[in-house]
C-alpha cells in the first residue's frame, strides 16, 4: 500500500508482473534519443517557506528567515527573462506555508491575499503580461488550490519523488505519497499539462522506482495529462550528506522510465545534475527549462550548462536540440501550431497569449513551428 493513498482517496492497481517487468529493464532494452528538447525559461522563486523540512532539500529557510518576491520583483525576473527570449516563467514555492510563517502570511496579506494560491495568481498573471508562459511548481495542491490558479497556467508540475516511506521525508511534517499522486490526480481533472518525477538516492529501492513510474503511468492512462516524467538524482548539499547515486544507477532509472511511460510522455533529466553524454543511449528526450538568466534555485551549487553548451554537445551526438514552449507541442490546438486535435488543454487566457500579436505570441509560434533560436 502507498503511504497516504487511502487517506487521499488515491486508488491505484499496481501489478506485480509490470513491477517485475520493469526491473528487468536495462539500457540496452530501449532505443537511443532520436531528438532533445529544453525550454528556456527564468526561475521565479516566490517564496522560500515550506511547510514539510526534507533532510535533502535547501530551498526552505525556516520561519523568520524565508523570503517573499515582491510583485515588482516577480515583474522584473520576468521583464528580464522576456527580454533574453526565454517563453517560460517557472514559479516555485514550498508547500503551502502555513501559520508557522507568520511574517510570510502578514506581508501576504498586506498585499491584499489571503493565501499563496492568490498570490501565486496574481504572480502568473505579471508573467502573461511580460510575455511569458507560467509553469508553476507549488508543490500539494488541493482541488480549490489549483483552481485557483489553473486558468493562468500553461502548464504545472509537482515532482512525485517516491511512492516509498523514506526517511528523508521524516519529521514533524511529513510529506506523504498519497498526498503528491492526489496532486496529479487534481491535474487530470483540471485537464492541465504536467510535469512530474522521480528523484532518486533519497533511500528509496529501485523497486519503489518502478512502483513510482508505474503509478505515473497509471494516473497518466486516466487523464492522459501527463507530459514528461524527470530522473533526478539527490545531490550533496548543505543539508544532504548522503551521497549521489551512481552513473550507472541515475542509467538505469531513466532507461527504466522510458520502458514503462508511454511514448508520447518525454523522459527528462536535469543537464545542470546529470551528464548529458552519459543518458542519450537510454532514453532521455528533454532538457526541462534551462535558464540563460537566473539560477536554479533548488539546486543553487549547481549551475545550468550554457545553452551554447547544450547545442555542442547535441551536435557532437548528432541529436537535434529543439526548443520548446512549457507546454508541450501535443497540448496545443492545430490552429495554433501545435498538435492537439482539440482545445481542451489550454485555458481561453493562455490561449489569447499564444494568439496574440506582438514579440511575446510570435515568439511562442516561432518555437511552435521549429524555429525557436536557443541561442543569438
Amino acid at each position: 500500500m502507498i503511504p497516504g493513498a487511502a487517506e487521499y482517496g488515491v486508488d491505484l492497481a499496481l501489478p506485480e508482473r509490470a513491477i517485475r517487468r520493469a526491473l528487468s529493464i536495462t539500457p540496452a532494452d530501449v532505443e537511443p534519443v532520436e531528438e532533445l528538447t529544453v525550454a528556456k525559461n527564468v526561475f521565479v522563486p516566490l517564496t522560500t517557506a515550506c511547510r514539510y523540512t526534507c533532510t535533502y532539500c535547501t530551498y526552505f529557510d525556516p520561519p523568520g528567515e524565508a523570503s517573499l518576491l515582491s510583485p515588482e520583483e516577480v515583474r522584473e525576473i520576468c521583464r528580464r527573462g522576456a527580454d533574453a527570449g526565454c517563453t517560460e516563467a517557472l514559479f516555485t514555492f514550498g508547500d503551502d506555508p502555513d501559520d508557522r510563517y507568520e511574517e510570510i502570511n502578514r506581508q501576504l496579506s498586506a498585499w491584499g491575499h489571503d493565501s499563496i494560491h492568490s498570490y501565486l495568481r496574481e504572480a502568473c498573471e505579471i508573467a502573461l503580461d511580460t510575455g511569458l508562459l507560467p509553469h508553476s511548481n507549488p508543490g500539494d495542491q488541493s482541488h480549490e488550490q489549483m483552481g485557483l490558479v489553473a486558468d493562468v497556467n500553461a502548464s504545472m508540475g509537482v515532482m512525485l519523488e517516491t511512492t516509498a516511506d523514506v526517511a528523508a521525508h521524516a519529521g514533524p511534517r511529513k510529506k506523504t505519497p498519497g498526498q503528491r499522486l492526489a496532486t496529479i490526480r487534481t491535474a487530470g481533472d483540471f485537464a492541465m499539462p504536467f510535469t512530474t518525477g522521480i528523484l532518486v538516492g533519497i533511500g528509496e529501492t529501485r523497486a519503489d522506482r518502478a512502483e513510482s513510474l508505474l503509478a505515473i503511468r497509471e494516473l497518466h492512462e486516466r487523464y492522459g495529462h501527463i507530459q514528461e516524467v524527470i530522473v533526478q538524482p539527490v545531490v550533496e548539499n548543505d543539508r544532504w550528506r548522503g551521497g549521489s547515486p551512481d552513473v550507472e544507477t541515475i542509467r538505469d532509472a531513466v532507461a527504466m522510465a522510458r520502458y514503462v511511460l508511454p511514448e508520447s510522455v518525454s523522459v527528462q533529466a536535469p543537464p545542470n545534475l546529470v551528464s548529458l553524454e552519459t543518458l542519450l543511449d537510454c532514453g532521455i528526450d528533454d532538457l526541462g527549462g534551462v535558464s540563460p538568466v537566473t539560477d536554479d534555485h533548488i539546486n543553487p551549487e549547481y549551475r545550468w550548462p550554457a545553452l551554447r553548451e547544450l547545442e555542442r554537445l547535441a551536435d557532437e551526438a548528432g541529436v537535434p536540440l529543439r526548443e520548446r514552449l512549457p507546454v508541450y507541442d501535443r497540448f496545443v490546438p492545430e490552429e495554433l501550431g501545435g498538435t492537439a486535435s482539440d482545445d481542451r488543454w489550454l485555458s481561453d487566457r493562455v490561449e489569447r497569449a499564444i494568439r496574440a500579436e506582438g514579440e511575446a505570441g510570435e515568439r511562442y509560434r516561432r518555437v511552435l513551428a521549429g524555429e525557436g533560436v536557443l541561442t543569438p
